[in-house]
């Protein structure tokens, strides 16, 4: 896999996360804080969004799900710390390095992401 298809793929991925958690966080606001149901909008644009992202990618899905799964949990971690106002532990560290060895481990295998 070159450079910028991989770039691509990484960024796609982080977007992709970016989106899910929002359009799962989002409801959390409305639900559980008592936020304006118009939050509502927002939420299906945004799994929409997360969807679509999803489909872009030119390989079998459990694959791309697989993979996607380590860049979703560092990303979650990221929010965990910037969103939330959590701080980090070594084993939250640890755990999101451990995931993000698996994810490039199924990107970068030869051909991975090719059908």
């Amino acid at each position: 896999m070159d450079l910028s298809r991989l770039l691509i793929t990484f960024f796609l991925f982080v977007c992709t996360a970016v989106a899910e958690i929002l359009g799962c966080y989002l409801p959390y606001l409305i639900l559980r804080e008592n936020k304006s149901a118009w939050l509502w909008l927002p939420t299906m644009i945004s799994l929409a969004l997360f969807v679509w992202l999803l489909s872009l990618h030119p390989t079998a899905t459990g694959r791309v799900y697989a993979a996607y799964g380590g860049i979703y949990i560092s990303v979650a971690l990221i929010w965990l710390r910037y969103v939330d106002h959590v701080s980090l532990t070594w084993w939250d560290l640890a755990g999101g390095a451990v995931v993000l060895c698996g994810a490039a481990i199924i990107i970068l295998q030869p051909h991975a992401f090719i059908r």
